[in-house]
């Protein structure tokens, strides 16, 4: 009997960061507390290593390995660097807010190195076992780290919010795709193509196993109806927490998208593109009105995501090359404003003290004009006012709309006018920063590497914004 060995290289950066994972586990249980920032600077060597691994594989031909179920491709390159990259800058951020609280542990950056190797199989996943294994070590991951602070009711409370959506969720998907797979008779992304392309579309199965998929997807996403998480989890989890969850995953849930939908079921696109319409009309809706009502900057971010998610769904709701580039584009951008304006509320708040509502923002300009600057490209990035970054990315959304096969001249004009509103919340934030009084004094005094790297994450808005052809190419050119 001959067993075929599976290509190890074509997933050597998963083996390499589920390698170092365990290991930074075991390490952390020797260390002491005052010894903990080894387990950081572990963490941060396990993403460099990934980095450069993964970076290594950049040029080579798109390969499938692992019966098919695993894909290396260059669009999953790109991802990964990004999502490493993130998250690399999250652990950055978050390692003097959580030593000022006494939760400078090694869960949360174990947790976390676990929840990017359940990205990274998103990402590289070709098959729906394997996209449904990925989500679920992120999910669990993330169900966890909200839970971290024990002593606090309000994480406690958003973590059971969080695993008990989460799992209907993922009972929804689940179900979904055991329908696809009982019509089809396979798991595996191009052969399910294939079968819809040979036997064609008109199957209820086929109608109702999408239907349950777009929703579980909706739900990981947060988009409008299913949104009702979004807010909860990112006000009751700790900063560090919310600052992980609404950053890195989003790029991982673009993923699954296009391995699911378009990779798989592109030939049932008029079906999905109906669905996500909704929900993107939804999102853009309701993320940029009922943002406008909120003092808290974490909710106001979380209604923010929201509607950035509606955003997102504009370039896939194209169906068309061009259009999964500007959104992928557009969630990469959106990764690094969020991780900036989240960086933001952890740089302002010290022990005891947390920088989540409005009023907090004050006068930031009078205490220090630079980082008031950097949070104004931030949120006029988010706004999308040229000339940020979040003006291309929202312009090339909405282009990609215009040119679609079908006439939805309608719905680019929706996208305008609620990027309008949520421009309000933004602007806001920015009035407050530069005329209001300061209601705190505080001299704000981060360590020499997060002030460095807050500041880039701030001045990339503005030089990504003139030169936004750079990043636009490498996302056009992985996707064909």
């Amino acid at each position: 009997m001959i067993i075929d060995m599976p290509n190890l290289e074509l997933a050597l950066p998963e083996i390499f960061v589920l390698g170092m994972t365990c290991a930074v586990l075991i390490i952390d249980l020797f260390l002491k507390d005052k010894n903990r920032i080894i387990t950081y600077l572990l963490a941060q060597l396990t993403l460099l290593g990934a980095v450069l691994i993964t970076y290594s594989q950049i040029g080579s031909p798109s390969t499938t390995g692992f019966s098919g179920s695993f894909i290396r491709d260059p669009m999953g390159d790109i991802l990964k660097i990004f999502i490493y990259v993130i998250t690399a800058t999250v652990f950055l951020y978050s390692r003097d807010y959580l030593r000022a609280r006494g939760q400078f542990k090694g869960e949360y950056y174990a947790l976390g190195l676990f929840g990017v190797l359940g990205m990274m199989i998103m990402v590289s996943a070709h098959s729906f076992l394997t996209v449904y294994l990925g989500l679920e070590l992120l999910s669990l991951s993330l169900y966890s780290m909200v839970a971290l602070n024990r002593d606090s009711e309000v994480s406690t409370e958003a973590a059971m919010k969080y695993f008990v959506l989460g799992a209907i969720a993922s009972g929804m998907l689940l179900y979904g795709m055991s329908m696809i797979y009982g019509i089809t008779g396979s798991l595996n992304v191009v052969e399910i193509g294939a079968y819809i392309n040979k036997n064609g579309t008109s199957n209820i199965i086929l109608d109702f196993g999408l239907v349950f998929i777009v929703v579980g997807l909706a739900f990981k996403l947060g988009a409008v109806p299913f949104h009702m998480w979004v807010p909860d989890i990112y006000h009751g989890a700790q900063t560090s927490v919310t600052l992980y969850i609404g950053t890195a995953p989003k790029i991982a849930a673009f993923a699954i998208i296009m391995r699911i939908l378009v990779d798989g079921m592109e030939a049932l696109h008029t079906d999905w593109q109906q669905m996500l319409t909704i929900l993107a009309v939804l999102s853009l809706a309701i993320g940029n009105i009922v943002a406008i009502a909120q003092t808290n900057i974490k909710r106001m971010l979380a209604y923010s995501t929201i509607s950035h998610v509606g955003f997102l769904l504009l370039g896939i709701i194209s169906a068309r090359p061009d259009g999964y580039s500007a959104s992928m584009f557009y969630v990469l951008v959106y990764a690094l404003m969020s991780v900036g304006s989240f960086g933001m509320i952890i740089l302002l708040s010290r022990s005891g003290f947390e920088a989540d509502t409005l009023d907090d923002f004050k006068g930031l300009n009078e205490r220090s004009k630079w980082y008031a600057f950097m949070m104004l490209l931030l949120m006029f990035s988010m706004a999308g006012v040229p000339p940020t970054v979040g003006f291309f990315a929202k312009l090339w959304v909405i282009e990609a709309v215009l040119n679609a096969d079908t006439d939805m001249t309608w719905l680019a004009i929706t996208a305008v006018l609620f990027s309008v509103v949520g421009a309000f919340y933004y602007i806001r934030l920015v009035k407050i920063m530069y005329f209001d009084k300061p209601e705190d004094d505080s001299a704000i005094t981060p360590d020499v590497d997060l002030k460095v790297v807050i500041s880039a994450n701030g001045i990339l808005m503005l030089a990504l914004g003139v030169y936004p052809g750079a990043l636009m190419s490498i996302c056009q050119s992985v996707i064909q």
